[in-house]
């Protein structure tokens, strides 16, 4: 019996489950509770106790070791973080899904780990919390996978805050087990001593439970929808009847450290505890179970990204080669300073040095990444340098090296993150412009090329990553850094603090985002978009023969004006209003007459409309879905000549075409000129959209 590690990022669920009111009365009576907290075992003005989330996901939780295919007779719950993002209902559905992310090996002898992440909704969609499991897999270690990464607590050298004693009923388990939890372990004396023990054990989520219940006591009497966070590490099991004392120390506001001991024995039996506590904000956007990787992260506005993501859950890589203002040097300090601050936090990160100018460089910072989390969800390419001199005293080498760290420092980057990122069909990448690009600055050519540059790359990336729901925006601060700290007045630099810049970022790198290919300007608190304004133009001549200068400097006032000016997505929008200039109006319903009233009459006449001889050479496949109650899914194939035409979707279409059925009708009458419907939306193109513009010629209905 081996790990599966080929279950490790492949979904698992969604998985649903109905609850009832008894149902998480049974959960707190299994955790201890009883007539002293009415709030959590009478149904009247009912509470959820919040560790009930994790019960009530037993079902998903078993899919993890099923996929990953644990010894069973080994295995135990290692770690659990749990975060909350809304009150639990006290009846309802509950819909969650996840998957496998890390398999990690501690040795043989020693065991495994086993990371199963998941999020949970209810039933109108809002996610109400996630969860972050680790299986220690006792029996199925020594299978040559990378190391854990350390993940440990300190504790204050203090007394604890607060001390709550508890004592577990010899039943406990026999009442627990029915939230849900059926395993051997806890039950079945063979199995038991099978596994290694000399009895059955508690569920370490039943002494989780106690804890909870402890935590809320001293911290959010009577509000257990204020328990945001709720995270531990099980080191030892625990014997029904056991008693137990949980220990907890205030590391600040809204946040406490505690571990839970065997009273008896004085052995930890939970340990690495974090719970954070407080008003739950409405709708906050939060990065828990996010990867996130910040370049040029040891300072400035890096530095404020990589902690403000830190703290609302993300784990981040902070990238910094610590040079100086111009590129110079390397200093590990600035990366290692910020991920000190980001663990003091309670967060996790880790430090990368490499250098963005170097493909090598940007291939290792995506593997910091990948070798400390598994993954990368956001990207913020932020690194740059400043080498800024008049354009005659522009040397090439510091025209390109601004270019190497900006420019070619977010393709360095962004190509391997990007790839991650499509495999796990989810990512945010932002680029970083700047005023001086958009608008241009006196002595900074070398920068503002760099800068704008960028805003290409962001046009032509969102269109590749948009069917992986990866969303790719830059963003143009206006913040002090250590690029401009002694170059700026003081009460200037105080005003234009990082601070200012970071929560548009935040949005633009999150869950929430749906905007894509956008440029926003963000600094003092003060937030605008920036873009690309395309004029409506005008026609000069006939379209046949090419109009003289004189005739353009005639017209120029049309050619320059922005007055009801338009916003591109992509090339072919505009490319479309430029053919559909010198297209024939669309003909009233009259006119053009309906000659084909259904979708299945359009393609039945297209073999008969075909035109051999335009189509010599050419070889595709052009897919078309179209909706509504007069639709279907068709395929076209033409090659040598050839054309066969057949209902159903072809598996590998050079490009796939998607209307209403009204829509497509009417633009196959003559109601709706082709290029009209794509430039208005009706028609969308997915694959090589320039092949599409080979139907014209190949059929003529």
């Amino acid at each position: 019996m081996a790990l599966n590690l080929d279950a490790v990022g492949k979904p698992i669920g969604p998985i649903s489950k109905d609850y009832t009111w008894k149902d998480v009365i049974l959960y707190a009576l299994g955790i201890g509770a009883g007539y002293s907290e009415p709030e959590f075992t009478y149904e009247k003005n009912l509470k959820v106790i919040p560790t009930f989330s994790i019960a009530s996901i037993f079902e998903f939780l078993t899919h993890i070791g099923i996929n990953a295919n644990v010894n069973l007779a080994g295995i135990l719950h290692g770690e659990q973080d749990l975060i909350f993002h809304r009150p639990i209902p006290t009846e309802g559905k509950l819909v969650t899904a996840g998957k496998i992310t890390h398999m990690y090996d501690k040795g043989k002898g020693k065991g495994a780990l086993v990371i199963g992440e998941s999020d949970t909704f209810d039933a109108n969609g809002k996610k109400l919390f996630t969860s972050v499991l680790t299986i220690f897999a006792r029996l199925d270690g020594g299978f040559g996978g990378e190391a854990a990464p350390k993940d440990t607590l300190e504790f204050p050298k203090k007394k604890p805050d607060f001390e709550v004693e508890a004592h577990p009923n010899q039943n406990q388990p026999l009442l627990y087990r029915l939230s849900g939890d059926l395993f051997a372990l806890h039950v079945d004396q063979d199995f038991a001593k099978m596994a290694g023990f000399e009895k059955p054990i508690m569920h370490g989520l039943c002494t989780y439970g106690y804890a909870c219940r402890a935590l809320m006591q001293n911290l959010t009497p009577g509000a257990p929808e204020k328990v945001r966070r709720l995270k531990c590490r099980f080191s030892k099991p625990l014997y029904p009847g056991d008693p137990i004392k949980t220990q907890i120390w205030k590391i600040e506001e809204g946040k406490v450290l505690w571990k839970t001991i065997n009273a008896k024995t004085g052995e930890e039996v939970i340990t690495n505890g974090l719970f954070e506590y407080g008003d739950m904000p409405k709708d906050e956007i939060r990065f828990d179970g996010r990867v996130a990787i910040v370049t040029g992260a040891g300072g400035g506005l890096g530095r404020i990204y990589a902690l403000d993501l830190a703290r609302r859950g993300a784990k981040v890589v902070v990238n910094d080669l610590g040079g100086t203002r111009d590129g110079s040097g390397k200093d590990k300090g600035p990366a290692d300073k910020v991920v000190e601050e980001i663990k003091a936090l309670g967060g996790e990160a880790v430090a990368s040095y490499d250098n963005v100018a170097t493909p090598e460089g940007g291939e290792a910072i995506v593997k910091t990444a990948i070798d400390a989390f598994g993954k990368v969800d956001i990207l913020i390419n932020n690194a740059g340098i400043l080498r800024d001199k008049s354009f005659l005293k522009m040397e090439p080498e510091n025209w390109q090296a601004v270019l190497n760290v900006h420019l070619n420092g977010a393709y360095n980057v962004t190509r391997p993150a990007f790839k991650v990122m499509r495999e796990n069909g989810y990512g945010r990448i932002l680029m970083t412009t700047s005023a001086a690009g958009l608008y241009g600055n006196f002595g900074q050519t070398n920068y503002s090329s760099a800068k704008m540059g960028l805003v290409g790359f962001m046009n032509t990336l969102k269109l590749e990553g948009a069917k992986y729901d990866i969303k790719v925006n830059t963003i143009a601060p206006i913040a002090a850094s250590r690029l401009t700290e002694d170059v700026m007045p003081p009460e200037l630099f105080e005003k234009m603090k990082p601070e200012f810049v970071s929560p548009m970022v935040l949005y633009l790198c999150s869950e929430k985002c749906k905007v894509n290919g956008n440029i926003y300007n963000a600094g003092m608190g003060f937030f605008n978009r920036a873009a690309v304004i395309t004029g409506p133009g005008v026609v000069i001549g006939d379209g046949v023969n090419p109009p003289s200068v004189e005739d353009v400097v005639g017209r120029f006032d049309k050619v320059a004006s922005l007055k009801g000016g338009k916003l591109y997505f992509e090339l072919n929008e505009q490319v479309g209003d430029v053919m559909n200039a010198f297209s024939a109006p669309a003909k009233p319903q009259a006119e053009a007459g309906a000659k084909l009233t259904s979708t299945a009459d359009v393609f039945k006449a297209m073999p008969a409309a075909f035109n051999p001889e335009a189509a010599k050479g050419v070889d595709v496949v052009f897919q078309y879905h179209i909706s509504g109650a007069n639709g279907g899914d068709w395929h076209c194939s033409v090659k040598d000549g050839s054309c066969t035409i057949e209902p159903g979707v072809h598996s590998k279409p050079t490009c796939t075409l998607k209307m209403a059925d009204k829509d497509f009708l009417d633009m196959i009458n003559g109601v709706l000129p082709a290029m009209q419907a794509y430039t208005s939306g009706k028609l969308k193109i997915e694959g090589d959209v320039m092949k599409s513009q080979l139907i014209g010629k190949l059929f003529k209905l």
